[in-house]
């Protein structure tokens, strides 16, 4: 989810969609749309202009063809077409 409109290269409008929040206030969702930064794209983002933060699932992130790896002080994310599997795997 996103509040950056400039952020999406593309969107599809919606209306009548309402997303809850954990406060249980509905907040509408304006489109859906994929967001492109240098060598991420995220697919099926939804544009909601009355967030605070932007939101991404790890499971959206994993399914954006990226590599995702998470430590106790360190969060690294790179596109599978940056590196090779075989580079991945070694110690």
């Amino acid at each position: 989810m996103s509040l950056d409109s400039l952020s999406f290269a593309s969107i599809s409008l919606s209306s009548s969609i309402y997303v809850m929040t954990a406060e249980g206030i509905l907040i509408p969702l304006i489109g859906v749309g994929s967001i492109i930064k240098l060598h991420l794209t995220l697919s099926n983002v939804y544009l909601i202009l009355k967030l605070i933060l932007n939101i991404a699932y790890i499971g959206q992130l994993c399914d954006s063809n990226n590599y995702l790896v998470i430590f106790s002080s360190l969060f690294l994310l790179c596109a599978r077409s940056t590196i090779s599997k075989a580079d991945w795997d070694k110690p």
